[in-house]
């Protein structure tokens, strides 16, 4: 009688899923940090006589300094394991917060620039996605959408928070408390629960990698310029209704508080859309669905030129939400479906890297745009204009993209 054959199996596990939760949580604490600093955009900026540019720069320093070091702690992590760099980057990122919040304007943004960004958020988002990914293989969209949520998760919950907080205590004591939450919380997380991922298994469901290389006429770097150049795009436009709805609710007449709940809104319905956006990734590949999300971004920015009156801008900002929600999840799978597993630590990072810099180049060019002019207008504009561009660079790769396959050997 012959022998059963046992069936193949995938390195997804039960212990998948505990990472993919447990990295969730982890980002939707540490990405709280640079949001003290949005919702305190108004008081910081009287207090320190200067213009909203000013403390606006001090978060794009933070999606700077992440950029610029998350390569380098991609790799870092990739040899010496996500645990160690978990726990000392959310001790960094508590440091920031805590040295900021006694200090001047320079102060903060150096603590900005080196301990929230260069040192601290650099070990967050990247190397985490790049790390949940390896235990992943046939629903690592859906993963990847879950994990890369935690900083539309800090966005829905903490605004709301922290403007209470500051409305009742000041933005510096504000800023000092959310620092030891993080202190308390990041590192025992990840000291607690991350492990070493498991060995990819040849035997195990894989995905049929998509058809990119000198056989289609494009070589693997001009496509990784491409993915930078379009994330730089469609990050400086996600960034800047992000970074300045709530002072853009304070100048029609709305309340700052109102814009803090817009902002969770944005955010909140991103964590949402994400999950969808992740199961339509899983179906249509990463490059599919970067292209249809930037489309609905559009079509939502440009409703945000259209529309001051309250109810309006709540339903422009759940749309708008729901529209960025497939970016950044797209970016990554796309990535993970084009190149080889082995460069995953080093390329993701690498992509994302001009998405922290259009982060950065949004909040402070809408920051600089309104001082200009005195009013958004022109500042959403801008953003639109980056967001086509967006389209026409992810529009220039589908024609040779081929959507891989999740199949069995």
């Amino acid at each position: 009688m012959a022998r059963d054959v046992p069936r193949p199996r995938g390195i997804e596990t039960r212990q998948s899923w505990v990472i993919a939760c447990v990295a969730l949580l982890v980002l939707s604490i540490a990405y709280g940090a640079p949001l003290v600093t949005v919702v305190a955009l108004q008081p910081i900026a009287a207090e320190f006589g200067t213009q909203r540019a000013a403390p606006a720069l001090a978060v794009s320093l933070t999606y700077v300094g992440s950029g610029m070091g998350g390569i380098a702690m991609g790799w870092v992590a990739g040899r010496i394991g996500m645990r160690y760099v978990g726990m000392v980057c959310g001790l960094m990122i508590a440091l920031g917060l805590i040295l900021a919040s006694g200090g001047g304007l320079y102060r903060l943004y150096a603590c900005n620039l080196l301990l929230l960004g260069l040192l601290g958020g650099a070990g967050m988002f990247s190397p985490t996605i790049a790390y949940v990914t390896r235990w992943f293989d046939r629903r690592r969209g859906s993963a990847v959408a879950l994990v890369s949520s935690g900083q539309y998760v800090a966005g829905a919950v903490w605004p709301v928070l922290l403007q209470i907080g500051i409305d009742r205590y000041g933005w510096r004591r504000a800023m000092m408390l959310y620092g030891i939450v993080i202190a308390v919380t990041v590192p025992a997380l990840a000291g607690l629960f991350y492990r070493r991922p498991p060995e990819v298994d040849t035997r195990s469901a894989s995905i049929t990698p998509a058809s990119f290389g000198p056989a289609t006429g494009r070589k693997p770097k001009l496509v990784q310029a491409i993915l930078g150049a379009a994330i730089f795009c469609c990050c400086t436009t996600m960034s800047i209704p992000l970074a300045h709805i709530v002072a853009f609710c304070g100048d029609i007449g709305i309340g700052a508080k109102s814009g803090a709940i817009m902002l969770s809104l944005q955010l909140g319905t991103g964590v949402i859309a994400q999950q969808a956006w992740g199961w339509i990734a899983d179906r249509v590949g990463g490059l599919r669905t970067i292209f249809y999300a930037s489309a609905a971004m559009a079509a939502s920015m440009t409703a945000f030129l259209l529309t001051q009156d309250e109810i309006g801008l709540y339903s422009v900002s759940a749309v708008f939400g729901l529209a960025f929600g497939g970016l950044i999840p797209g970016y990554i799978l796309a990535i993970r479906e084009i190149f080889p597993a082995s460069e995953a630590s080093w390329r993701i990072p690498a992509v994302l890297f001009p998405g922290a810099l259009g982060m950065a180049a949004g909040g402070w060019l809408a920051g600089v745009i309104h001082d200009a002019y005195g009013f958004y207008a022109p500042a959403f504009a801008t953003g639109l204009a980056f967001n086509l561009l967006n389209l026409f660079l992810i529009g220039t790769l589908l024609p040779r993209y081929a959507t891989p396959r999740v199949v069995m050997s």
